[in-house]
């Protein structure tokens, strides 16, 4: 067994949701954007992304991840449009954002930082901004490019999907990409 596994929380995504941002992902790719696509089945909500953590941690996260969940309730979030990370002049993440019950997420994504942070787990530095990462770029894109696509696709909507539970997933970096196995879940009510 290794001595750390490499691990992050999410939220799945349902059939319907990723159907919809594997063929935004076709359409980029035919535009020729130079990007490390995330493979559709992989795309989800990162909540935390922990890192390589002891294997015998994933009981105590576990358990984190329940705390969280226990004042928490389902809620509903749509896809919505598309942007880039960190910004129009020098985009390093090609994403599509989100809208819908976003202040049920926030919390949820808060509580979830706090159990962890009282576990050691750092704090994330920056804010949290919930989003559906569609793929890295590998090289410069040129601003305009990147401007007009999101602008073709300021009316992306997805169907409305409901948030349902949250999951501990284990990443194996394959070079073919990364392989998710699921280690622990907590169910919202």
């Amino acid at each position: 067994m290794p001595s750390t596994i490499r691990t992050f929380i999410a939220l799945e995504l349902p059939p319907a949701v990723i159907s919809l941002l594997a063929k935004v992902q076709e359409y980029l790719k035919s535009k020729r954007l130079r990007a490390k696509w995330v493979r559709p089945e992989n795309i989800h909500l990162t909540l935390k992304f922990l890192g390589n953590i002891d294997p015998g941690d994933t009981d105590k996260i576990g358990g984190a991840m329940m705390d969280a969940v226990d004042d928490a309730a389902v809620f509903q979030l749509v896809a919505e449009g598309l942007g880039v990370f960190p910004g129009i002049k020098r985009p390093r993440v090609i994403w599509v954002g989100l809208r819908g019950q976003i202040q049920l997420l926030f919390a949820l994504q808060r509580a979830l930082e706090e159990n962890l942070a009282a576990l050691g787990f750092k704090k994330d530095k920056r804010p949290f901004k919930g989003h559906l990462t569609l793929g890295r770029f590998k090289q410069t894109v040129d601003p305009n490019t990147i401007r007009q696509i999101i602008g073709e696709y300021e009316n992306l909507y997805s169907e409305a999907f409901t948030a349902r539970r949250i999951i501990l997933f284990k990443s194996d970096l394959k070079p073919t990409g990364a392989v998710y196995s699921q280690l622990q879940q907590a169910v919202l009510e």
